[in-house]
């Protein structure tokens, strides 16, 4: 089980090479981001050969699956996404399913469960995993149509497929439906990515609701190998040194349970030494 950082919600600012070389100076090894296409993918390739950075997840291009009108134009977006993929090394693509259409629900299960089915050949062909992921619609996704975990693991099933998965979201799950360690660990099997961040807020994980350092260790005892991406907002973080600072202190809090530091996200306040990423056991 390893560690990956969101570089679009944790690290502000738009120059992505000089966010990969901060996060290898904390000894982070992954990062994922959300859109590639507004991106120069070159620059990116050429700061991952200079740090020794993995690409651990990047997203499609946000097209509707519950639309089966959509499908033609959904998987010329994802053949985009899988070129760019195989250009920067990525095995994890994550796709949103869309909002709800207003047509029955059934019908847009369908859609999704027949629109990813559609996906499999590429994904059979170049070892990459397309991960589904269910979002909150009472906070931050209004509209969205997958929310339930259940109905997630439900489409897994139904794809059949080992790289067609589910992205588990803590963040979200914990605010739609709660029971996360339970859900995880019966479903472990079925999940190809995590995102995890406090709550409420969507802050640090080490200022949650959520005892992220347990949650974690149930992960890795379950078998996961895989990453869990942080995609969190740093609360009071204007620049990158300010959010590498307060990231050290939340990976710090996670491996040591260390008490609540004053003055995050301030620069000069407190200073950790290197976290390595990995599992916290």
């Amino acid at each position: 089980m390893n560690i990956s950082v969101c570089i679009d919600a944790v690290l502000p600012g738009n120059d992505e090479a000089q966010k990969l070389h901060d996060l290898q100076s904390i000894g982070i090894s992954a990062f994922e981001f959300w859109a590639w296409w507004d991106k120069d993918l070159v620059t990116i390739k050429k700061a991952m050969d200079d740090t020794g950075l993995s690409l651990a997840a990047m997203c499609t291009r946000f097209i509707s699956l519950t639309n089966p009108a959509r499908r033609t134009e959904y998987l010329e977006g994802f053949q985009d996404s899988i070129a760019a993929a195989h250009k920067l090394g990525c095995k994890t693509l994550i796709s949103q399913v869309g909002d709800d259409t207003g047509a029955d629900r059934n019908i847009q299960h369908t859609s999704i469960v027949d629109g990813l089915k559609a996906c499999l050949p590429s994904l059979e062909k170049t070892d990459i995993t397309l991960v589904i992921e269910p979002l909150n619609t009472l906070i931050d996704h209004k509209g969205y149509y997958l929310w339930q975990s259940s109905e997630g693991f439900d489409i897994i099933r139904k794809v059949n497929s080992p790289n067609v998965r589910l992205l588990y979201d803590m963040y979200h799950q914990q605010i739609m439906e709660g029971n996360i360690i339970n859900t995880i660990t019966a479903n472990i099997n079925l999940i190809g990515h995590f995102h995890a961040a406090g709550l409420p807020g969507r802050g640090a994980l080490d200022e949650s609701e959520l005892d992220y350092r347990y949650i974690f260790n149930a992960i890795y005892k379950a078998g996961y190998t895989k990453y869990i991406g942080l995609e969190y907002f740093p609360a009071g973080c204007v620049t990158r040194h300010e959010a590498c600072e307060d990231l050290k202190i939340s990976l710090a809090a996670l491996e040591h349970r260390l008490p609540a530091v004053n003055g995050r996200g301030s620069p000069g306040k407190t200073s950790i030494i290197n976290v390595p990423s990995g599992s916290f056991q």
